[in-house]
């Protein structure tokens, strides 16, 4: 049975660990848990088999540039990024101010929910080419949130980098499959009960509207593994088509979410202009 390596910010708690135990009980992958907490990242990769921790800010691209070199080092390759650490903003964006200028905000959710998953994405990008494979059927998965598909107003900024997400990730999708075969996935968890939140916090949303974690590790496992889908709608996607999506998770179903329709045919040939795939089909003239 081949070896695998996986890669997985945010992998010392939450939906990162769950997903690592789960490819751990396979037996055959090899784990780099990425995550800033020293004592959990440690116990998580002393729990798991094969598996390795390395203490990353993913906030400076030199501290996660230097995670993946030495994630390189030890496996030789790396087969799957899951682009997953995460947090919610706790500040108050409508404080009224007494200054004459209010103080900057504090933007660590855009920093870490977007910004960090450019940087994930754009490393996985070099580092999925230098691997064996050289990139055919490496996997992206980054976590957006059920709040990228819809507003949340409490915490606006987390709203908009989860959005930056599922966008970001359809526009990266069809050059890292066409150009290297790379399968791009954005997944959009309903509320999960992960460290995200504190227990006070959680008490606000009813228990039935719990997604289980199993949910979730199950429609992430089963993108890693590719093939053929189908979604609780009844969508079914052949396995060539089947990547490049933005999956809404919730309850025990997950949904392929589709990007807005273009409002009308002029707009639809302007955004042709600006798309990759769009030129590709041109100079093969099958468009």
């Amino acid at each position: 049975m081949t070896t695998k390596v996986a890669l997985i910010t945010g992998g010392a708690s939450g939906m990162g660990l769950a997903v690592a135990q789960a490819l751990a009980k396979r037996g055959n992958w090899t784990l780099h848990l990425v995550d800033l907490n020293a004592e959990a990242g440690a116990k998580a990769a002393a729990d798991l088999p094969n598996a390795h921790f390395h203490r990353t800010n993913v906030t400076s691209y030199a501290s996660l540039a230097s995670t993946f070199e030495a994630a390189f080092k030890i496996s030789g390759s790396i087969d799957f990024v899951f682009a997953n650490a995460g947090i919610v903003e706790r500040d108050d964006f409508y404080a009224k101010s007494d200054l004459a200028i209010p103080p900057e905000p504090n933007q660590l959710s855009i920093d870490i929910n977007l910004k960090s998953v450019v940087n994930t994405a754009y490393l996985a990008l070099h580092f999925f080419r230098k691997s064996p494979h050289k990139g055919k059927d490496g996997v992206l998965i980054a976590t957006a949130s059920c709040g990228g598909l819809y507003p949340s107003e409490f915490c606006p900024m987390y709203s908009a980098a989860k959005a930056g997400v599922i966008h970001f990730i359809r526009s990266i999708a069809y050059s890292y499959h066409a150009n290297d075969g790379i399968r791009t996935y954005a997944i959009c968890p309903g509320t999960v009960k992960t460290g995200l939140m504190t227990g006070e916090e959680w008490k606000s949303f009813p228990e039935e509207y719990f997604t289980p974690i199993s949910t979730l590790v199950n429609s992430a496992t089963t993108l890693v593994d590719g093939g053929a889908l189908e979604d609780a709608f009844g969508v079914k996607l052949p396995a060539e088509k089947a990547y490049s999506l933005a999956v809404e998770i919730n309850g025990k179903n997950h949904y392929f979410r589709n990007q807005v329709p273009f409002c009308d045919d002029q707009m639809a040939a302007v955004m042709a202009k600006t798309s990759m795939e769009a030129q590709a089909a041109r100079i093969n003239g099958t468009k």
